[in-house]
């Protein structure tokens, strides 16, 4: 798993990268004892189960049992692979990665930085074309017409491709780019049939696009004149560095007032956007070149819970805000719409009204499932049968989607109100249009049983016990070394963790719970580790043990029959129990074998022999453990 990198770096990155601002910065966590709480991001629920453990530097849930250290969660959390996540909190606390040798992976790497390099270089070629040049003209022309000041063109770091064939290509050819490389970053094409190249971006305005990190990985050109073929913007295609379904434009820039408005307004176009943000709306992005899709909803929840529509008056626009709902209302995000007048879009409604008549559009913009009734009854003519029913089914098939039903009854009694009918006759309706309804998964607002990464059978009391004591104490480990056999345990996956835990001690290279995290791939041993490192409950006396209803085999101890005992005399307990219950199997089997019938004499008489060597060792008291606080 962590092939790609030496440990060392991995130890160093992890060192810098504390857990719970990491994860902080993801979720709102809450101080509770010695963790922190919040609502698991990877299962949905009511009431927090998700911990976080600065002492430890863990994570844990215990609804749907993921855990692991820092890596693991970025991992989880981002859907990256475990490379990108050790980069990624790599650059967040400015360490340079030293990879040991993997040349596969080492090509692909070389291949984004270099790709990188390209669109950075390109970039300031492009701005220095728009501030300086003459092939920069018309697009100094336009920008001046639409009212783009001089500061906007520089943050946004505005660019203008000459209106030239080769242009891009001999750049790239004066910098010693491989032209080839140049064609998979998206600049360049290769003419059909031949080994020679032209620009892609010709004649146009050019817009960088970042990744979250302002780091330039694609480009928009929107045309300058209005007679030239094409579409009006020709957007960089899909590359090793960009995904255009996993982009906002201006998210960059924005995301820091986003998390301090505590939701986003999404915008359509990046001009729209530029507009926005020098007006003084900065929690305003724009998806990149494509529809709204599951992956923008799912970045955007990772800043905010809720949004704010903002897209153009036209239908295409108003469409575009209604396509957008099940992807938000999937992802767990609220949804309010901001009607621009027609007939503006964001931009010209800023240049005619101001910033300050802008911001109160946002102010104000009403809850989606208000905004959609309003428009259905305005598409509809809700003074016939016919426009009636397609209110009704409309709004039912919406409203259902959220599974809320305080949201389904308000919103039946105001669609009763708009058609001016009997509420219980909307809401009778309603429910037959939503038996009627496909089935589909649960809404975001039921909560969904966690479900389990393996199918792993639980653990023993006892052995879940031990590994809580072990993983919590260790000064469990120099008397588990000595008194401990491992073969005592029937759980394979506790036992290789256990055995790990003592190793690491053996060889004088213990570096903590993460490290010992990261040296398991499977997502099994991760979950008994950091439920056991985390479980308020702890591990009990074998005498009070007790399983919890359901399938976690989480132990509370029995209440009222006086104080627990100490951490050494629970381990000592739980130790002896092991190595009794171990003891008891072998003599049974013993015992089967002396009984067959093929077995002689002699063999009886030694296996009766083992017998009662098992029961003297089964008298024999283990020392209690020292060192332990009391």
């Amino acid at each position: 798993m962590a092939g790609f990198f030496s440990p060392q770096t991995l130890e160093q990155i992890r060192a810098a990268s504390d857990v719970v601002e990491v994860i902080g910065s993801y979720l709102p966590l809450k101080r509770a004892g010695a963790n922190f709480v919040a609502l698991c991001p990877f299962h949905k629920e009511k009431t927090p189960s998700f911990h976080v453990n600065p002492h430890r530097q863990i994570f844990h849930c215990f609804g749907c049992h993921k855990g692991g250290d820092v890596f693991t969660f970025v991992k989880e959390y981002e859907n990256i692979p475990f490379p990108d996540a050790v980069r990624r909190l790599a650059e967040r606390a400015h360490i340079v990665i030293e990879f040991e040798q993997n040349p596969a992976h080492q090509e692909t790497r070389q291949i984004k930085d270099r790709l990188l390099q390209i669109h950075e270089q390109i970039a300031q070629r492009w701005q220095n074309a728009l501030a300086n040049e003459a092939a920069g003209q018309a697009a100094r022309d336009y920008l001046a017409r639409r009212g783009v000041s001089e500061e906007a063109v520089k943050l946004f770091r505005l660019g203008a491709a000459p209106e030239a064939w080769d242009d891009t290509v001999n750049w790239a050819r004066s910098k010693g780019f491989d032209l080839a490389l140049v064609e998979q970053a998206g600049l360049i094409l290769r003419k059909e049939g031949t080994d020679r190249y032209y620009d892609r971006f010709r004649g146009r305005l050019m817009f960088p696009i970042c990744d979250e990190q302002g780091r330039v990985i694609a480009f928009s050109g929107r045309v300058l004149n209005p007679e030239q073929k094409g579409g009006k913007y020709v957007n960089s295609p899909e590359t090793p560095i960009f995904t255009k379904s996993k982009v906002f434009y201006g998210l960059d820039k924005s995301k820091r007032a986003v998390l301090d408005a505590g939701f986003a307004v999404i915008c359509e176009g990046q001009l729209d956007l530029i507009a926005c943000y020098m007006a003084g709306v900065r929690n305003i992005v724009a998806p990149q070149g494509t529809a709204f899709t599951a992956e923008h909803a799912r970045l955007l929840k990772r800043y905010v819970d809720e949004v704010v529509l903002c897209f153009d008056s036209d239908d295409a626009g108003q469409n575009a805000a209604v396509h957008a709902l099940d992807h938000l209302l999937a992802s767990g995000l609220a949804v309010r719409v901001a009607v621009v007048p027609a007939p503006h879009d964001p931009d010209s409604f800023i240049k005619a009204a101001g910033g300050e008549a802008f911001s109160q559009l946002i102010t104000d913009a009403e809850d989606f499932f208000d905004y959609y009734l309003k428009r259905l009854c305005r598409l509809n003519d809700v003074t016939s049968d016919k426009g009636r029913l397609v209110v009704l089914r409309e709004m039912a098939e919406a409203i259902h989607k959220t599974g809320n039903a305080v949201l389904v009854d308000n919103y039946a009694q105001k669609t009763a109100l708009r058609l001016a009918v009997n509420p219980d006759a909307v809401r009778a309706e309603f429910r037959k249009l939503a038996k009627a309804r496909p089935a589909t998964p649960e809404s975001p607002d039921e909560e969904q049983p966690p479900q389990s990464a393996e199918s792993v059978p639980p653990p023993s009391p006892l052995e879940r016990s031990l590994l809580i004591l072990l993983l919590r104490h260790d000064e469990s480990v120099p008397w588990l070394l000595e008194h401990f056999d491992p073969e005592w345990m029937h759980h394979e996956t506790i036992r290789r963790i256990v055995v790990a835990r003592l190793e690491a001690h053996r060889a004088g290279n213990w570096l903590g719970l993460p490290a010992l995290l990261a040296s398991f791939d499977d997502s099994a041993a991760k979950t008994l580790i950091s439920e056991a490192a985390l479980d308020d409950c702890g591990a009990a006396h074998p005498a009070q043990l007790q399983p919890k209803n359901g399938t976690t085999q989480r132990m509370i101890p029995i209440r009222g029959r006086g104080r627990p005992p100490s951490p050494a005399q629970q381990l000592l307990d739980v130790v002896t129990r092991l190595r009794n219950q171990h003891l008891d199997e072998a003599a049974m089997a013993y015992a089967n074998r002396a009984a067959l019938p093929e077995t002689s004499a002699s063999e009886r008489s030694e296996l009766l022999r083992k017998q009662v060597a098992l029961r003297e060792q089964k008298r024999t008291s283990l020392p209690l453990p020292t060192g332990f606080p009391y």
